[in-house]
């Protein structure tokens, strides 16, 4: 053989054996790393570790991804239960939102089309208690949820102040409903207001029975507004001014009510009261209705009424004071002093009978300036109505069970003489 041929076999089997490159055209093929192709290029290919790393990677964060859609759709179940009261345990609670928790602020007004229109006040609770005392009580699981629904809502304008009975199987919007005075879970309390209570005792008597508290309904009855033609708007800021008007009757309250909207029942019910008829019968006498209520308070205090013995001295008492009035005489009425002295009890000391007050009828002629008490209709009525008498004293008669009227102070005074002397034995 040639030693070219020899050679030329020679160089074919070193480079199909060593390189295993492939020659196409006289050109050498590469592989995708840049290097002469090889026989290696063509053999099967195997699956990296770094694939297998990658596989279970994602399936790890797809289980993630599930676990983390489970809780969360877990605890929308949980959140939804509770603002929609679904599968709940039924408890029942009383909740008082006292007026304190309440602030008023002053919102501006727009119509329809977002103008403005005037400004307006309006009362809002404190959420952060309400939600605790429903939490604390059963009726809601989630106070910040409970919050969150109140902000979107505007519940805080909605509440009203009292104390209401609840169902843990309310939704929020139901609750929420139900905590407004007159929604029927308010609680109620029927209260007695007797004859002839003062406007202290009323209060008292009020606050005793839940209603609202003393000084509430003090600060209420000087400052609060309420529209009624008998009240002196210019004696804004004096309670006294509500004395007298405070209508004696059996009502029902709500538990822990504004104390403005207790009054407001007791001033409509004597609103009510003065009727067209009573007008044209106080036209008549040249009173006015402030002086007719001022008599008929004094007449509330000073006359027996007995129902069972028929004693009403109620018209009698009333024609004394009218007849004193004319004459310019002091009305010498004990009950007046002891208006300023309502937890005294007993008559009227020595001393008390000289202060110098406009409320002292021994010194000062006229009426007092406010009424004494709260006086009934029937007062009203008498004092409307005095009895046609000569009588300008009368004195209380122990052993009778009435009083016995007189038209001379020397007759007066032989009687209180025989009455001392049988009270001292």
């Amino acid at each position: 053989m040639p030693d070219k041929e020899k050679k030329a076999k020679h160089n074919n089997s070193s480079d199909s054996g060593s390189s295993a490159s492939v020659k196409i055209n006289d050109k050498r093929i590469k592989n995708y790393t840049g290097d002469e192709e090889s026989e290696r290029d063509y053999l099967p290919v195997r699956r990296s570790q770094e694939y297998k790393s990658g596989c279970l990677g994602g399936l790890m964060y797809l289980v993630f991804i599930l676990c983390v859609s489970i809780v969360l759709a877990c605890f929308a179940w949980m959140a939804a239960s509770d603002a929609l009261a679904l599968n709940k345990d039924s408890v029942s609670a009383t909740i008082s939102l006292p007026t304190d928790i309440f602030e008023t602020v002053t919102e501006e007004v727009t119509d329809e089309d977002g103008n403005f229109t005037g400004m307006k006040e309006v009362s809002k609770a404190d959420i952060d208690f309400v939600s605790s005392a429903l939490k604390e009580s059963g009726i809601i699981e989630y106070e910040w949820l409970f919050k969150l629904f109140c902000r979107f809502s505007d519940a805080d304008k909605k509440i009203d102040p009292g104390t209401y009975e609840l169902r843990s199987n309310l939704d929020y919007r139901a609750i929420i409903k139900k905590m407004q005075a007159g929604s029927g879970a308010a609680v109620t309390v029927d209260v007695m207001i007797p004859e002839g209570y003062t406007m202290h005792q009323i209060f008292m008597l009020l606050q005793e029975n839940g209603v609202a508290s003393y000084e509430e309904l003090m600060y209420s009855a000087a400052n609060s507004s309420f529209n009624y033609s008998f009240l002196d708007p210019d004696k804004i800021g004096d309670a006294s001014r509500l004395e007298g008007y405070l209508f004696p009757d059996t009502y029902q309250f709500y538990v822990g009510m504004q104390a403005s909207s207790a009054i407001n029942k007791l001033l409509s019910n004597f609103n009510a009261k003065n009727t067209a008829d009573m007008q044209k019968q106080l036209s008549e006498t040249g009173y006015s209705l402030k002086d007719i209520v001022t008599i008929a308070s004094l007449i509330e205090k000073e006359a027996a009424v007995d129902v069972e013995t028929g004693v009403d001295e109620r018209t009698l008492v009333s024609s004394v004071i009218y007849n004193r009035l004319r004459s310019d005489m002091t009305l010498g009425l004990e009950s007046s002093i002891l208006y300023i002295h309502q937890n005294y009890e007993g008559s009227p000391t020595a001393e008390m009978l000289s202060e110098d007050s406009p409320y002292n009828t021994n010194i000062n002629a006229g009426l007092p300036p406010t009424p004494i008490c709260n006086p009934s209709l029937a007062a009203i009525n008498a004092a409307l109505n005095p009895a046609e008498t000569n009588y300008y004293y009368f004195y209380y008669d122990k052993e009778a069970g009435s009083s016995r009227f007189f038209t001379y102070y020397n007759d007066f005074l032989a009687f209180v003489e025989t009455q001392r002397n049988e009270e001292n034995g």
